[in-house]
């Protein structure tokens, strides 16, 4: 399985993740159906931009409830739109991403007023 991106060292420093820089994230095909089921739409929209949201997201998060790193990247096809993909660890140690939505707007600049979100320099 090839990978869809890296784990990047500003996110692992932003993040104070345990895991080394350039940690491969995979999508299976258990996660890719879970995205199409439960997002339908929203995956059918953005499905091919995933590896761009975890490349070069506008934001990231440590979701403390699941342990999930969020990466989540604004679009304007067509409307504004913020786009989280969640990266979970497998019990065998590898970095999957989990699930794809569009977020509500007014939730993501709560998240980036409390810090629960992180911006990233590009």
């Amino acid at each position: 399985m090839k990978p869809l991106a890296y784990i990047t060292q500003e996110v692992i420093d932003l993040l104070a993740l345990p895991c080394q820089a350039n940690t491969p994230i995979y999508l299976g095909q258990s996660n890719r159906e879970h995205m199409q089921t439960s997002h339908p739409q929203d995956y059918q929209k953005y499905h091919d931009y995933i590896s761009l949201i975890l490349s070069t997201p506008d934001y990231v998060g440590a979701n403390p409830s699941d342990q999930s790193i969020e990466y989540v990247r604004e679009f304007q096809i067509d409307e504004h739109e913020y786009v989280k993909v969640a990266v979970r660890i497998s019990l065998s140690g590898r970095y999957y991403a989990r699930s794809l939505y569009v977020l509500n707007p007014n939730r993501v600049r709560n998240f980036i007023q409390k810090g629960t979100l992180k911006h990233l320099t590009k």
